[in-house]
């Protein structure tokens, strides 16, 4: 169980993992109704994807499914309290830190992938994002661009267990010190503050201990990619490439590879984990 305040709702949120059977995918609970983490449920806004059911909405669910794609879970009963993913300290770290400590589960049946087999491209303005094919394992290129002080920043990663843990999952939210008081002022982002945001005014860096690393917006961009495109419901081969892309623009990126055929589900018979994993209750 972990619990916090809902970065856009300002409410005390909880949620807790629970194992699920093979083949069940990633599904979330929320009074009383349950809704898959997949893209047809997939509402995506300039500052969070949301899953939405029958009525039911769960905001911010990208940085825990990318937490849980990235580490190799591919079926597990998320709960939710609050109507948001607690936001805990903005980025995937206690979602990681979390699935570690209960550990992981081999299932025998194959792990479902989806292979990237053909260029799929979108672009808004000067925005854009791509997939193409790639003979392995999925990477990721995110650069983005913003007034100083921060500026252009770029990663570029193959994305492991490993290095999701090591590149990505401490890379925060962030935002400006002027957008916080607009949004604030509208009735939104009510639970942002430093605790769980990386804030900048025109001189740098508000947060007392600074960066995590030199370039965490565009790692931060990259991880709310990865959790984007989890919602292919597989992991993905191929390699995602963006510009100042966020999470309309990578929903939209997913929805336009399954409509255009792009994307091709097999089983990853020679995948090293041989089979599904599903996390353990503690």
């Amino acid at each position: 169980m972990l619990a916090g305040l809902g970065v856009h709702n300002g409410r005390n949120t909880r949620v807790a993992l629970e194992p699920a059977s093979a083949d069940a995918g990633i599904i979330f609970v929320a009074d009383g109704q349950e809704i898959e983490a997949l893209l047809p449920n997939a509402q995506a806004l300039q500052r969070q994807t949301s899953l939405i059911a029958n009525g039911v909405a769960i905001a911010t669910i990208e940085h825990l499914v990318a937490a849980l794609m990235s580490l190799g879970v591919d079926n597990a009963v998320v709960h939710v309290t609050g109507g948001e993913v607690p936001a805990m300290d903005g980025s995937a770290r206690c979602f990681v830190d979390a699935i570690d400590e209960v550990g992981l589960v081999f299932l025998k049946q194959h792990k479902k992938i989806l292979r990237v087999v053909a260029p799929v491209r979108v672009s808004d303005g000067a925005a854009w994002a791509q997939l193409t094919p790639a003979s392995s394992g999925m990477s990721f290129d995110v650069e983005v661009a913003f007034r100083q002080p921060i500026g252009r920043q770029r990663h570029v990663l193959s994305l492991t267990p490993e290095t999701f843990r090591n590149e990505l999952a401490s890379a925060r939210s962030f935002g400006s010190l002027d957008e916080a008081q607009r949004l604030w002022s509208q009735g939104l982002a009510l639970g942002a503050s430093l605790e769980n945001s990386l804030v900048y005014d025109e001189r740098g860096v508000l947060n007392p201990h600074g960066l995590r690393y030199e370039n965490e917006c565009a790692r931060h961009k990259m991880l709310d990619a990865v959790g984007d495109l989890a919602l292919a419901g597989a992991p993905l081969i191929g390699a995602f490439r963006s510009y100042r892309s966020g999470h309309r623009l990578n929903v939209s990126l997913l929805k336009a590879a399954f409509e255009a055929g792009a994307l091709v589900l097999e089983k990853a018979r020679n995948s090293p984990a041989r089979g599904q994993l599903t996390a353990i209750s503690p």
